[in-house]
Parts: C-alpha cells; structure tokens; sequence
C-alpha cells in the first residue's frame, strides 16, 4: 500500500472504459483525456499493426471497408470480450503511451471496465492484454458498477439504484445496493446488433449491401425505438446485390424502427427478467427511483419510452451516456485506496 502511493508519484494512475466499439481512457485527477474507436489496421494475414503501430483508433476507423487486399481494419473486441489477444494488447499499449506521452520507467496503474457476465477465462485475458501493454498492476470493475459510479447513482446507500448500460457489444443491466450489485444480467445485444439488423433490413428490402459505418449513420439520423416527432427519410448509398454496380436509394424512420425490433425487444426482455429477479423491498425503492439508461445505445430516439411501457418505471437518460462509464472508473481511481482490498478480494483470477 505505501509502495504504491510513492509510485503514484511517478506514474499516471488511468481508468479504461474497454469497449466494443470506443476505448475511453480517464486519468486520475484529470478525468476522460482520451476517446478513440476500438479499431486497429493491421496487414493481412499477421498482427503487424500499420505505420509503426500507430493506425489505431480514428485512424484505423477511417479504414473500415476501405482497405485494399493488404490491409484489414479490425475491431479486436466482439460482445465485450477480447477476440484476438495480441492485436487488443496492441491496441492498449498505443493508448497507454498516447495518454503518458512520456518513455514509462514506471507503468501506471489501470482500472479496467468489464462486462458482468464473462467468464474468468474472458477476465484473464483482459489482465494479461494489460500487463503486457505496460500497466503495472491491473483492476476490473464491473461495467454497471461503473456506469452507476459515473450516471451519480447513490448505489452505495440501502436503497435500489437500477442502471441500464447499452454498449456496442453487450447490455448490462443491473440493480445495485449498498454499493454491490443484489441482481444482474449481461445480454450479448447491443449496438452493434442494432447496427447488424439495419445492414440485413437494406439487403431483404432494397438488395443493397452497406457497410457498418453507414449502418450506424443510419441508426443516429433516422434510427428510433419508437415513434418520436415527425417521421423523416434518408438516401444510402451501397452496392446492388443484383448488379453489383453502386446504387442510391431512400429509406424512411418508420422501417428502421421496424428493423430495430428485434434487437429493442432482447434489451427490454433482459430488463424484465432483472426487474422479475428483485427482492420485493428493492422493487419498491424502484418505484419512486426509476431506471437510469446509459451507454451509447441508450441515445436511441424513443428507447425510453418503450422501457417505461414495458416496465411501468421512470426512465431517465443519464447525463452524458457515452461516457458514463469511463467517468466511473475515474472516481473509483479517486479513491482507490478504500477499495483497493475489495478489488482484489472480489476480481481475483
């Protein structure tokens, strides 16, 4: 203990909010200094990351079913968990040392965000990526821990706090008491499913193929869980299935909000069954506190309403829901001595 807040001095203490789709980073005292999606541009066929390691994040993004037969840009986290080992330690390395800026001679402590259901096999592999990118000693904090921390939850008071955290690769839900979690559930449907069901929506309906960044543009412009304001349309452009030659058509709201059902759906079932799991003084406390949403799928137009009818709760977007739970492995640095033993005792693998 004493070790580590001389070397405190030294190093740069960070919390990494290890994402499917975006990687944030907050530092100790500084909060969210880093943003980048998690994708890295690689050559095919080995894990040599491009231009001397440094096509990752926005770089390697702007790539994405752009690169020629060389190259591949991949996102080396599929449903929260790490798909390949060596391109994620990649990855966490560029971002340490873009964060430092500086040679390390002391690697920095790092609070890392992971998905309440993996497995200690998924919970490994996250602590060897990290001590081999250069942290010195590595803690995991559950994503919904996090994103309650971040949202300004009293989840550590004796009362229920319900947080709903929509990511790109999983769905964390939540209800949380004297700062533990009393009941959860992970659902691999997230974002990137939503995103899946636009691209298969263009191809039953329009023969058009697109790829993922225009499926996720759709989803932000025109992309609803239910309907909201007046209803507006989009042109996409992608390439005809029949011809293969490039195509433009117009899609409308009201289908995208039918393609994005199913995947709406999964998410309120899970919201359910965690509701159905509650003790009966925590579903109490639930009525007059409602759920909090957070994520970047919670920023889907109308999703909140489709909850509360669901659930017959308030539902309240958290401020700032793309980084709610970055922030919340910031304020768990600030005080990472009182929790220090609880960490180890409960992510020991």
């Amino acid at each position: 203990m004493i070790l580590d807040r001389l070397l405190s001095w030294f190093t740069v203490d960070m919390g990494i909010d290890l994402g499917t789709c975006n990687t944030l980073v907050a530092v100790r005292g500084q909060g969210i200094v880093l943003n980048e999606p998690s994708v890295v541009a690689v050559r095919k066929g080995t894990n040599e990351v491009l231009r001397n390691g440094q096509a990752v994040g926005w770089v390697a993004k702007e790539m994405l079913g752009k690169t020629p037969g060389s190259i591949t840009a991949v996102r080396p986290l599929k449903d929260g968990v790490i798909s390949d080992f060596t391109i994620t330690e990649a990855m966490l390395s560029y971002f340490i040392g873009k964060v430092t800026g500086r040679i390390r001679t002391i690697g920095p402590r790092v609070v890392i965000s992971i998905p309440s259901g993996i497995t200690l096999v998924e919970k490994r592999a996250v602590l060897d990526s990290a001590q081999r990118a250069g942290a010195r000693k590595t803690y995991l904090l559950e994503e919904p821990v996090a994103a309650a921390i971040g949202a300004g939850l009293p989840f550590a008071e004796p009362t229920a706090s319900m947080i709903v955290d929509i990511g790109g690769g999983t769905t964390e839900v939540a209800i949380m008491s004297l700062a533990d979690i009393a009941t959860c559930e992970s659902v691999r449907v997230a974002g990137d499913d939503m995103d899946e069901a636009i691209i298969n929506h263009m191809k039953r309906t329009y023969n058009l193929m697109i790829g993922e960044q225009t499926a996720e543009r759709i989803k932000i412009e025109i992309g609803s869980a239910a309907p909201v304001g007046d209803e507006t349309a989009m042109d996409v452009r992608g390439r005809d299935m029949i011809s293969g030659l490039p195509r433009k058509t117009t899609i409308t709201s009201e289908e995208i909000r039918e393609a994005l059902q199913e995947p709406v759906n999964s998410i309120i079932d899970a919201v359910t069954r965690t509701l159905e799991r509650a003790e009966p003084e925590l579903s109490a406390d639930l009525v007059d506190r409602g759920i909090v949403i957070a994520g970047g799928g919670a920023l889907l137009r109308g999703l909140g309403i489709v909850l509360q009818k669901a659930t017959g709760l308030d539902v309240r977007l958290a401020d700032d829901p793309l980084t709610c739970v970055a922030r919340g492995t910031a304020v768990y640095l600030e005080n990472l001595e009182e929790w220090q033993v609880t960490l180890e005792n409960d992510m020991d693998v």
